[in-house]
Order: structure tokens, then sequence, then C-alpha cells
């Protein structure tokens, strides 16, 4: 069970970075399994393809995704922004500044963050 919450979490997050690098069909496909938690054969009857097609565009909009991530690796480099900001808060925290200077830096650093 803990596995298939981790797929879908790692699926959901491919699908928002990359997911409009694939066909209609697998997005939709992907959307009503992923998202709306239908069944292969709800999804097939309302893409009206049978289920293996659903599960076809399925695998392959997950192979798909997982590959662009491997070429692009926008969740990668989010990942690794994300952790040098933090590291960042902490430096901050050790400095020898007033109150107010490391607030002032860290509002900054947060600011940065919600670019991501």
């Amino acid at each position: 069970m803990i596995f298939l919450l981790e797929k879908t979490i790692e699926i959901n997050l491919l699908f928002d970075y990359y997911g409009e690098l694939l066909t209609d069909k697998q997005q939709e496909a992907m959307k009503l399994y992923y998202y709306h938690d239908l069944s292969l054969a709800e999804i097939s009857e309302k893409l009206e393809i049978s289920r293996q097609g659903v599960y076809d565009h399925l695998h392959r909009g997950e192979d798909i995704l997982r590959d662009y991530e491997q070429k692009i690796g926008l969740i990668n480099r989010y990942n690794k922004f994300k952790k040098e900001i933090d590291n960042l808060i902490i430096e901050i925290d050790e400095l020898d500044l007033t109150k107010t200077q490391k607030s002032d830096l860290k509002e900054k650093v947060n600011n940065l963050k919600n670019f991501l």
C-alpha cells in the first residue's frame, strides 16, 4: 500500500512538471487515474477506448514522464535549490547579526523560496 502511495505521489509530481508534454489522451487518462482515482474500466468508458488502451496510455505516460525528468531534471534541480535555501536560512541563524538583520535576511530568502 505504501508503494502505491509513493508511486502516486511520484507520478503526480512528474505530471505537474511535464504533463503538458504528453499526448491529450495520455494526459486525460493520467488525470482520471491519478487525480480522480477512477478505475481502468471507468476511464475506458469515459475515453471510449479499451481497458488495455487505458493501461497502455498510463504506462507509456509514466515512462515518458520519468524519461523527461531523467533528461531535463527540473524536479531534481528544484529539490537542490530548495535544500540550498533551507541551508542558507540555517546559516543566517549562525551569523553574528541583530535579530532584526537576521529577520530581514530570512524574509528575503523566503521571498526567493516563494518563487519556486
